[in-house]
C-alpha cells in the first residue's frame, strides 16, 4: 500500500522535480559525450577522487547543506572535510602529483555531503531523514547547476556557429554604448579595481550561499525549509537562461569587437572606439567561445541576490547592493556584456522570481499579471534587439528612455505586487485591551 505522504501534492511535486532534474542532467551528459567531452554527472563523479575544479563551490555547497545540522554536527562535518582534504593533499604530494587543472581542496566537502546522504538513508527515519536528504540535495544541486551550466555553454558554442553581436551592438547605441565607457573606466582604475571586480564576478555563487545561509538559518531549529528562498531562484535562472542563448547567441563586445575574439572579431574596437552604425547581420564565430550574453545571467543572479538580501540585517543589505553594483560594473567593464543584455537580465530575473513566489503562495490574478507583464517585456526586448536595432540606434533619445522605462515598469510592478502580497499575509495587529476602571 502506498504511503500517505506520497499522496500529498507537495511530495508528488518534489518527486516530479527530482525526476525532471535527473533527466535534464542525463540529457546534458549524452549531449556532452556526443562532442567527446565529459558531462556534468561524469565531472561530479570525478571530483570524488581527482582534484576538483570547483573547490570553493564545493565548500559553499557543504555550508548550504549544513543548515539542516546542529552546531555540534556542523563543527564535526567541517573538521572531517578539512581532515579528508589534508589526507588527499599529503597523498598527492607524496606521489608527486602536480595539480595543473583544479584545486588542491574540495574533495573533503564532497565526501561529507555524500556521507550525510548515506547517514540519512541508513541512520535516520521519518522527518529527520527527509530533512537531511533535502539538505544534501540542496548542496548537490548547487554544484550540479554549475556543471550543467558549463555544458550548456559548450553546446551553445558548438551548435550556434553564427552570433547576433552586430544586432545587439547596434541596439546598444540607444543606451550610449555603456560597455565601451565602463571598459575605459576599469582600465583607468588599474589592477586593484580590476581584481576587485574580477573577484566579485567569479565568486557570485559564494555570495548567493551567504544570503541563502541567512535565509535558512532556522532550518535546524524549525526542522523544515522555508517555502521560498534564494537557491530556488538561483537554480531556475541557471537552468532556463541558457535555453535563451540558443535562440539569441551573442559572445560579447570583448570578443566580437576586441582582441579576445582574434581573427573572428569584426575589428579591434573595444573599448576605445564604439562600433560603427552599419547594417547588422549574423557573423560567424569560433566553436569555443560561449554564446552566453543575452540575457546577462550574472546580472540576473546578482539581481536575485539583491532582492533576497532586502529582508536581512543592514550588513547583508549593504553586501547585496554592493554585489549587484560591482557585478554590473564587471559585466560591462570586462567587455562580457552589452548594456541591453543587462536590461534583459533584470527583467528576466524579476520574472522568474515572480513566478516562483506565485507558485509558492498560490497563483492568483496579481501573480498572473506580474509574470505575464515581465515575460511580455522580455520578449519585446529580444524582438526589438533583433529586428529594430537600426531604428534604436538612429533615435537614441527615444529608444534609450523606452528601454529603461520598460525595465522600470517590471521593477515597479514587482515591488508593488510583492508588497501587497506581504501586507495581506502579515498577521493582523491585535487591539490593545481597554484599561479597566479601578474599584472604588
Amino acid at each position: 500500500m502506498k504511503s500517505a505522504v506520497w499522496c500529498q501534492p507537495r511530495a508528488l511535486l518534489w518527486a516530479t522535480a527530482g525526476v525532471a532534474v535527473l533527466g535534464f542532467l542525463v540529457t546534458l551528459e549524452i549531449a556532452a559525450r556526443h562532442y567527446g567531452l565529459p558531462g556534468p554527472i561524469t565531472n561530479q563523479v570525478e571530483e570524488v577522487i581527482l582534484p576538483p575544479k570547483s573547490g570553493f563551490l564545493l565548500y559553499a555547497s557543504m555550508a548550504l547543506m549544513m543548515v539542516v545540522l546542529t552546531w555540534r554536527q556542523r563543527f564535526i562535518a567541517a573538521a572531517v572535510a578539512i581532515g579528508i582534504d589534508v589526507v588527499f593533499f599529503l597523498v598527492r604530494w607524496a606521489a608527486g602529483v602536480r595539480i595543473t587543472h583544479g584545486h588542491p581542496f574540495g574533495n573533503g566537502a564532497l565526501w561529507v555531503i555524500l556521507g550525510c546522504a548515506v547517514i540519512a538513508v541508513t541512520r535516520r527515519t521519518g522527518q529527520e531523514r527527509v530533512l537531511l536528504l533535502k539538505g544534501v540535495g540542496l548542496g548537490l544541486l548547487l554544484v550540479a547547476g554549475r556543471k550543467a551550466g558549463d555544458i550548456w555553454l559548450l553546446i551553445t558554442s558548438r551548435t550556434r556557429p553564427a552570433v547576433f553581436d552586430q544586432y545587439v551592438a547596434t541596439a546598444d547605441h540607444a543606451l550610449g554604448n555603456p560597455s565601451w565607457l565602463a571598459g575605459r573606466i576599469v582600465r583607468a582604475s588599474g589592477p586593484i579595481g580590476a581584481h576587485v571586480l574580477d573577484y566579485v564576478y567569479i565568486q557570485l555563487a559564494v555570495a548567493a550561499v551567504v544570503v541563502a545561509a541567512y535565509q535558512l538559518r532556522n532550518v535546524a531549529v524549525e526542522r523544515r525549509f522555508p517555502s521560498h528562498h534564494l537557491v530556488r531562484t538561483f537554480l531556475v535562472i541557471g537552468l532556463v537562461g541558457p535555453a535563451i542563448y540558443m535562440v539569441f547567441p551573442v559572445v560579447g563586445p570583448a570578443f566580437a569587437y576586441g582582441t579576445e575574439g582574434g581573427h573572428w572579431a569584426v575589428a579591434d574596437l573595444w573599448p576605445d572606439t564604439p562600433p560603427p552604425l552599419t547594417a547588422p547581420h549574423p557573423m560567424p564565430f569560433d566553436v569555443i567561445t560561449p554564446r552566453n550574453c543575452m540575457p546577462s545571467l550574472h546580472t540576473a543572479w546578482a539581481t536575485a541576490i539583491f532582492v533576497h538580501s532586502r529582508k536581512g540585517p543592514r550588513m547583508l543589505r549593504f553586501a547585496g547592493a554592493f554585489w549587484l553594483i560591482a557585478t554590473l560594473g564587471a559585466t560591462l567593464g570586462f567587455g562580457y556584456h552589452y548594456g541591453v543584455d543587462l536590461v534583459a537580465g533584470v527583467v528576466f530575473a524579476l520574472t522568474i522570481e515572480a513566478a516562483l513566489r506565485s507558485l509558492e503562495r498560490g497563483w492568483d490574478r496579481s501573480g498572473f499579471q506580474l509574470v505575464a507583464h515581465g515575460a511580455t517585456v522580455f520578449a519585446v526586448l529580444l524582438v526589438s534587439y533583433r529586428y529594430l536595432p537600426r531604428e534604436m540606434a538612429g533615435h537614441p533619445w527615444v529608444f534609450g528612455p523606452l528601454l529603461l522605462l520598460a525595465m522600470a515598469s517590471v521593477v515597479h510592478g514587482y515591488v508593488r505586487t510583492t508588497t501587497w502580497w506581504e501586507a495581506r499575509t502579515a498577521p493582523a495587529r491585535q487591539p490593545e485591551p481597554e484599561p479597566q476602571p479601578e474599584p472604588v
